[in-house]
């Protein structure tokens, strides 16, 4: 019987991972309401394997914002932005 609950324990804890692991780009973003957030930083905490995924991301963030702002040129900078305020005055923003 105890094997059959050891299972069970396994089986809920990879949807907790599954979970946490679909959501983080939305964790990231800020997207989340705040049960889901306490829910997945309270999974975060207990599992390693899905913090070290969730640091991934986080890093790999960082590292792109990193090189886009190193690497694009100015003009292509300002058009972008331009693009960017223009939609967010037009009720673009959320």
């Amino acid at each position: 019987m105890s094997d059959h609950h050891h299972d069970h324990d396994e089986a809920v804890h990879e949807h907790r991972c599954d979970d946490a692991i679909a959501q983080i780009q939305a964790f990231l973003d800020g997207e989340l309401d705040e049960a889901t957030v306490a829910r997945i930083e309270a999974h975060l905490e207990d599992c390693s394997p899905c913090l070290e995924a969730y640091d991934f991301e986080a890093e790999l963030r960082k590292v792109i914002a990193a090189r886009l702002r190193d690497d694009v040129p100015g003009d292509l900078r300002t058009r972008i932005t331009a693009v960017l305020d223009r939609l967010e005055s037009e009720g673009g923003g959320s």
